[in-house]
């Protein structure tokens, strides 16, 4: 156990840190949702990371990615797992640079046992989720992140028992609405902690303490 790890463990636990450790997580998007959770996932415990995404970092995603201004032009997935092993060196990560379609979907995610749904495009977002939901993964997708104010409306909405949608689940980005820092990170952050508390609570199911 590294230096990070007993850290954590201070507040789960070994015994506790060490289920997590064991679950595998797919992050569907390294962009606003995927790379803020990717982080917060580390933070709490986690260890087994599968990223998928094939875009570079641009200018644009500073505002609400956790890249910095010289990761500008790498790819996401790479500058991601860097910052992701800063935090934690002894981290597992399968980098994944590619466009997810319904056709590579169970593929990319196979052996994952929760995925995380953080793309721009709907499209991307219907595919992967109509690819997955059948597969009885826990899976949480978000809709209605863009704009300001309003904070309360982000809300955690189980649509499944292995289905959890976060967003106000109307506000989607535009021009009208940009995606921005403040409600990003809070749709984010709910994501991560819909996963923890899942594995948390898993753990005290199967009777651990």
């Amino acid at each position: 156990m590294n230096a990070t790890e007993q850290g954590i463990a201070v507040y789960l636990g070994a015994a506790r840190l060490r289920h997590l450790q064991g679950v595998t997580v797919g992050i569907a998007g390294a962009g606003g949702l995927g790379s803020n959770c990717a982080m917060l996932l580390v933070r709490s415990g986690f260890k087994r990371f599968v990223l998928a995404d094939f875009d570079r970092v641009d200018a644009s995603n500073l505002n609400r990615q956790v890249y910095d201004a010289d990761q500008i032009g790498q790819l996401k997935v790479t500058a991601l797992s860097r910052t992701m092993l800063a935090v934690n060196p002894d981290l597992s990560i399968d980098l994944r640079t590619v466009r997810v379609t319904p056709d590579n979907a169970a593929a990319v995610f196979a052996g994952c046992d929760t995925v995380v749904e953080a793309f721009d495009d709907p499209q991307c977002k219907r595919a992967l989720v109509e690819t997955l939901l059948p597969t009885g993964v826990l899976l949480v997708a978000a809709s209605g992140i863009g704009g300001h104010g309003n904070a309360d409306a982000v809300t955690t909405r189980r649509v499944r028992d292995n289905f959890i949608l976060i967003g106000d689940m109307e506000t989607e980005c535009s021009a009208e609405h940009p995606p921005l820092a403040p409600r990003v990170a809070l749709a984010a952050a709910k994501q991560a902690d819909v996963v923890l508390s899942h594995f948390l609570n898993t753990f005290k199911r199967q009777g651990g303490t």
